[in-house]
């Protein structure tokens, strides 16, 4: 896949998600879908955007032991998104599980991809309340080449961190970025954040945006603003 911009649709039901998608009349934007709406819709809301054309991320995050996380993917691989995830923290046996439950018989999957640490987790709240004290930066980068010895394909970090898995990993292995806001954006939650441009520079494969689009006045400019800025299109 080349470079582009993730639309997170967390959205609370099918009715908002399908109005916010109908304002995009010449563009069928990479969607990503969460647990709040998967929880809310379930898989149909995911069979009805993969109808309307647009590519899925399907993000829930899965994490339980390797024989739960098998069969969840197993179940997950039917749905035809182009992108599904769990947590790096599960350990390598929990994701080679998953990854065999997410290939089909004819041997096609979705790509997988590993949460490193969350883009709300700063070095503060990893020392104290994960009890993990090496630096953060040190922590992503052991996380994702655990996720690249797995098989998987990518992992979901900050941007800030995106270059440096680049540099260990390789340019093959996918960095999708959360925590991108406008320069002249509110960063919300999010604690570790950059703009389109930076982190296109930096090296992030794919960027992840939520609030700066789905709450504009004009999303499908500030989706198209975003695209201009991080892809250059």
């Amino acid at each position: 896949m080349k470079r582009d911009v993730i639309i997170a649709c967390d959205f609370a039901s099918r009715e908002a998600t399908l109005a916010f998608l109908d304002k995009f009349t010449d563009v069928k934007p990479f969607v990503k879908i969460g647990m709040e709406l998967y929880y809310a819709e379930g898989p149909e809301i995911v069979r009805e955007i993969k109808r309307r054309g647009h590519k899925i991320f399907l993000d829930l995050k899965l994490h339980d032991i390797p024989n739960t996380v098998k069969k969840a993917m197993a179940v997950l691989r039917n749905l035809d998104v182009d992108v599904t995830n769990l947590h790096a923290a599960g350990t390598t046996a929990m994701m080679k599980a998953a990854i065999e439950g997410l290939t089909r018989e004819d041997g096609t999957r979705p790509l997988l991809i590993a949460v490193t640490q969350l883009t709300s987790t700063d070095q503060e709240a990893m020392e104290k309340d994960l009890l993990i004290k090496e630096p953060i930066d040190e922590v992503v980068m052991h996380y994702a080449e655990t996720a690249k010895n797995a098989g998987l394909d990518g992992v979901v970090c900050s941007p800030l961190e995106a270059g440096k898995v680049h540099d260990r990993c390789g340019k093959q292995f996918l960095t999708v970025t959360p925590g991108v806001r406008f320069a002249d954006g509110d960063v919300g939650d999010q604690k570790r954040v950059m703009t389109p441009a930076a982190a296109r520079e930096i090296g992030s494969d794919f960027i992840v945006v939520g609030r700066p689009i789905t709450a504009a006045e004009d999303p499908v400019a500030a989706y198209k603003r975003c695209v201009r800025e991080f892809v250059g299109e």
